[in-house]
C-alpha cells in the first residue's frame, strides 16, 4: 500500500499543537493508518504553498516531488486560480447540469474537445477520477445495450492497476488487498498482466501484454465484454510504461472483437507526459478519456469522461438519455478555475516545459540507478518516474514483506520527509519510490530530489540490506 510519513515524523516542538490535536481527534484521513499518530508522532500539516514547494505547520520547507497527489501540475501557489473561483462564485456559485447548462461549462466543454485527440468531442463532467472511471463503465455498457448489444457489460483492466476506490472503480482496480475488505465486489472486472517487462523473461514477446488481452476477451466472449481500461503510463507498481506498438496492437484488438478502449488518464492527462492527454504519445486514439486531477491543478475538484461522437451520437436521438448524474459535476467555480488552469498552460507552455526538460529529468535518475545497489530498475515518462527498489541488482531479488514494511513505512517514507522531500514511496507491487513533480519543476529541482534521494537510499541500503 502507499505509504506516509507517519512511523517516525517526530515533532519540532515539545507539545502538540492545536491542530495536531483537533486532528487526532476528528480527521480521518484517507488510506492512512491512523493508529500510528500520537504524542511522539506528529501528523504532518501542510499550511501553504508556492511554486515547487508546501510548508508545514512549523514553517519547514518542502520539495512536492508528488504535486501533492500527481495533481497539481501548475505548482503551487497560483493566486490567479483562487481569483477565477472568487470571480465565479460572485457571478454563480452553483447551478447543476442536469437538464441546465451555464456558460463555464459549456466554454471548458468546448475547450477541452478542442485539445482531446480524434473525435473525442463530448464531456460528461464528474467531481474527480473515481467517478469519471465509474461513470466510461456504465456508458459503455448502456452505449452497448442501446446498440442492440446487452450482454456487453464486462471490462478488462490491468492487475496492479488503479482506477480509483468507488464501487465499480474499486473492481477495475487490479490491487488485491484494496479489493478483498470490500467484496462481493460489481461483477464483470476482470484482470489481465501489466506490462512490467522488467520482471519478464528476456525471451518474452514485446507485445505479450497486449496479446493477453485479447486471450481475455475471447476467453470471456467478445459478445459480453464491453470495455478495456488501461493508463497511458500504468501509476501504480510503479509507473509501468508500454512496450512499442502496445497501444497500436490494443486499439486493434478492441476494434476487431467491438470492445471499447478507454484511456484512464486522470493521472497521465495535463501535461504529466508532455501532452495535453498521455495518450497521444503514444499514437492512438481511444473511444473515451477519463480526467480529474490536473484539470485543474487540484485547485478545486473536477474531472470528467471524454467521449467519442460515435459514443456519445446514440444518446442524442430523440427520448435516449445517459441514465447517470453527479450533482457537482461541471460545477461553475471549478470549471472556471479549470479554464485559468488551461490559461496557465498555454501562456507558459508547461506540455513543453515537461518535453524539453524530461530528458534531465531522466538522467539524473538513471545516474542514481547506476551509483546505487539498491535501485534495480528505472522507468517512467515525462515527469512521472518511478525507481524499484531490489536487494540484488544483479539477480532482480526484491525484499519479503517484513523487509518491504521496514524499509518504505520504517525508514524511508519518513526520512525522505523528514530531509524536505516529498515523494511515494510504495510497494503496491514490489517496493518503488515514485516521482511526479510539478510541471514548473526545472534544474533546481532535480538536484535537490537528487541530493535527498542518494542519501536516504544509501541509508537505506545500509540499514536493511548491509545489515
Amino acid at each position: 500500500m502507499a505509504t506516509t510519513p507517519e512511523t517516525v515524523f517526530e515533532p519540532d516542538t515539545g507539545a502538540p499543537s492545536a491542530l495536531q490535536e483537533k486532528a487526532r481527534r476528528h480527521l480521518w484521513m484517507h488510506f492512512t493508518r491512523m493508529g500510528a499518530y500520537d504524542d511522539t508522532h506528529e501528523i504532518p500539516v501542510i499550511t501553504r504553498g508556492e511554486g515547487c514547494y508546501v510548508y508545514d505547520e512549523h514553517g519547514k520547507r518542502y520539495l512536492d516531488g508528488l504535486s501533492a497527489l500527481f495533481c497539481v501540475n501548475a505548482g503551487h501557489g497560483r493566486a490567479e486560480l483562487g481569483e477565477a473561483a472568487a470571480r465565479q462564485a460572485k457571478e454563480l456559485g452553483f447551478f447543476t447540469n442536469w437538464s441546465y447548462a451555464h456558460p463555464v461549462a459549456i466554454e471548458l466543454a468546448e475547450r477541452i474537445a478542442s485539445l482531446a485527440p480524434g473525435d473525442l468531442n463530448r464531456v460528461f463532467f464528474t467531481s474527480g477520477g473515481s467517478e469519471a472511471v465509474e461513470s466510461a463503465w456504465k456508458l459503455a455498457r448502456q452505449f452497448h445495450k442501446v446498440n442492440g448489444d446487452p450482454l456487453r457489460t464486462k471490462i478488462i483492466s490491468r492487475e496492479v492497476a488503479y482506477h480509483g476506490t468507488t464501487f465499480g472503480a474499486i473492481s477495475i482496480t487490479g490491487i488485491t488487498p484494496l479489493r478483498t475488505p470490500f467484496e462481493p465486489l460489481v461483477p464483470g472486472a476482470h484482470h489481465v498482466p501489466n506490462t512490467n517487462s522488467y520482471r519478464w523473461p528476456e525471451d518474452r514477446d514485446p507485445l505479450w501484454a497486449a496479446d493477453q488481452i485479447e486471450h481475455m476477451i475471447e476467453f470471456q466472449g467478445p459478445e459480453t465484454v464491453a470495455a478495456v481500461i488501461l493508463e497511458p503510463v500504468q501509476n501504480s507498481g510503479g509507473c509501468f510504461v508500454p512496450q512499442d506498438g502496445y497501444w497500436q496492437r490494443v486499439r486493434e484488438i478492441c476494434d476487431r472483437h467491438g470492445v471499447l478502449l478507454i484511456a484512464d488518464e486522470v493521472i497521465c492527462s495535463w501535461g504529466r507526459l508532455g501532452h495535453y492527454f498521455g495518450i497521444e504519445r503514444f499514437g492512438v486514439v481511444p473511444d473515451m478519456i477519463t480526467t480529474a486531477k490536473g484539470l485543474t491543478s487540484a485547485y478545486a475538484p473536477m474531472g470528467g469522461v471524454i467521449a467519442s461522437d460515435r459514443i456519445a451520437e446514440p444518446f442524442m436521438r430523440d427520448t435516449e438519455t445517459f441514465t447517470h448524474g453527479i450533482t457537482f459535476g461541471g460545477h461553475p467555480v471549478s470549471a472556471a478555475v479549470a479554464m485559468a488552469n488551461l490559461d496557465i498552460f498555454e501562456s507558459e507552455d508547461l506540455c513543453g516545459q515537461v518535453r524539453a526538460k524530461e530528458g534531465q529529468f531522466r538522467q539524473m535518475l538513471d545516474a542514481i540507478h547506476d551509483d546505487l545497489p539498491i535501485v534495480g530498475d528505472v522507468r517512467g515518462a515525462g515527469y512521472f518516474h518511478a525507481l524499484e527498489l531490489v536487494k540484488d541488482k544483479e539477480t532482480k531479488e526484491t525484499f519479503t514483506h517484513e523487509e518491504s514494511e521496514e524499509l518504505l513505512r520504517g525508514f524511508m517514507s519518513g526520512e525522505l520527509f523528514k530531509r524536505g522531500l516529498i515523494c511515494r514511496a510504495d510497494d503496491r507491487g514490489d517496493p518503488v519510490i515514485q516521482l511526479s513533480p510539478p510541471l514548473i519543476a526545472d534544474a533546481e529541482q532535480f538536484e535537490e530530489i537528487d541530493s535527498v534521494l542518494r542519501s536516504v537510499l544509501t541509508d537505506a541500503w545500509d540499514r536493511i540490506v548491509r545489515h
